[in-house]
């Protein structure tokens, strides 16, 4: 079971110029918070990339990346399935100007 907390995040459209991929991208950064036990714990504090799909109706996450907060190095980690789902929900319900379907 995951015990990872959002406690902020920004987001922004990704602006696609030449209209290459259907649909609408948006980046969300999600300050995270894990616990001291958990192998992505890092004192730096952690942060989520998201990159977010909205297409015709449909949602979801098109890939992340995990950061330490202070130094922005990479972290090459798979998030669990439930962290997976979190940041999913969070995203889909923190939309700019998202309606309610």
């Amino acid at each position: 079971m995951s015990d990872m907390t959002i406690t902020a995040y920004s987001v922004e459209q990704v602006k696609d110029p030449f209209a290459i991929l259907p649909g609408e991208r948006y980046e969300f950064k999600l300050d995270i918070e894990v616990p001291e036990d958990d192998e992505l714990y890092s004192e730096q504090g952690l942060y989520v990339r998201v990159i977010y799909r909205v297409e015709e109706g449909r949602t979801g996450v098109v890939k992340y990346e995990i950061f330490e907060r202070e130094t922005e190095h990479y972290l090459d980690f798979d998030l669990e399935e439930e962290e997976e789902a979190l940041i999913d929900g969070f995203c889909k319900e923190h939309l700019p100007g998202a309606d309610a379907e």
